[in-house]
């Protein structure tokens, strides 16, 4: 991988701050290297392999042509999220998780279907023909479809894995992903559930430098899968050049070999 993981690095973007210990849940005992002040401190070790291993199965899922899907509400990550996943053409959601987003996606591509159908309005004079108050509402709609689900209208399928910022928080979409068997991986800090997650990396899922840390590294991992498609598709491209030349002189040659006779 491009950029090693440095425990350097994780340490100095506070990483390692969990939860009160009060609050923890005894599953991430594993994860867990002290208690330092009514805190939980995480084990940065195993965080960095942890975050490797994560990062070799997202490059694997990237590669192959499969989309990404980032989830993350919570305030501190919103920002952040949108513009990592953004930078790899990731599919994200930062607003409120649509419910059914996964297990219903027929419905939810109506809706994406629906959005590009009032841009088709407004770029065929359509929407010009409408009333002052009837204009207002398709506005409204268009606003708030492009709120919601903006960042997936290009999501023509289900997503190959989820990557999630704060477990408890985004509990629906982890249900949704476990019913259909979408992988999920996850930021995962003292307090949450790391059984409910297929990659956990623990972490502080509540300091927006600790998220951006880990953020960089995964976008990079992503970045590297997109890299290596694209120039598998290259080498394939140039395999099959040749081989459309010879089928193509085959042809020629058959033909005058017909003509001839």
């Amino acid at each position: 991988m491009a950029n090693n993981i440095e425990v350097k690095d994780l340490l100095e973007a506070g990483v390692h701050f969990g939860h009160l210990t009060r609050k923890w849940n005894p599953n991430m005992a594993p994860y867990i290297y002290m208690e330092r002040n009514g805190i939980h401190v995480i084990n940065l070790y195993k965080t960095a392999a942890k975050l490797e291993e994560a990062n070799e199965a997202l490059k694997k899922i990237a590669a192959s042509g499969r989309k990404i899907l980032f989830v993350a509400t919570k305030k501190q990550a919103k920002d952040i999220v949108a513009e990592k996943a953004g930078n790899v053409n990731m599919p994200y959601i930062t607003e409120r998780w649509p419910g059914g987003m996964l297990t219903n996606f027929v419905t939810i591509r109506k809706a994406v279907k629906k959005m590009a159908a009032i841009d088709k309005m407004k770029k065929d004079g359509t929407f010009d023909t409408l009333s002052k108050k009837e204009k207002l509402q398709v506005e409204r709609l268009r606003a708030k479809l492009e709120k919601n689900l903006g960042s997936i209208a290009d999501m023509t399928r289900l997503p190959g894995a989820l990557f999630i910022v704060d477990t408890m928080r985004e509990h629906i979409a982890v249900k949704e992903a476990q019913k259909l068997n979408i992988p999920i991986f996850a930021i995962v800090d003292t307090n949450s559930d790391p059984r409910e997650v297929d990659y956990v990396i623990p972490a502080n899922d509540d300091a927006s430098k600790s998220i951006e840390k880990i953020l960089s590294y995964v976008t990079t991992a992503v970045a590297e899968g997109l890299a290596d498609r694209k120039s598998d598709k290259e080498v394939e491209g140039e395999d099959e050049a040749p081989k459309a030349k010879k089928a193509a002189k085959a042809e020629v040659e058959t033909e005058v070999s017909e003509e001839e006779n």
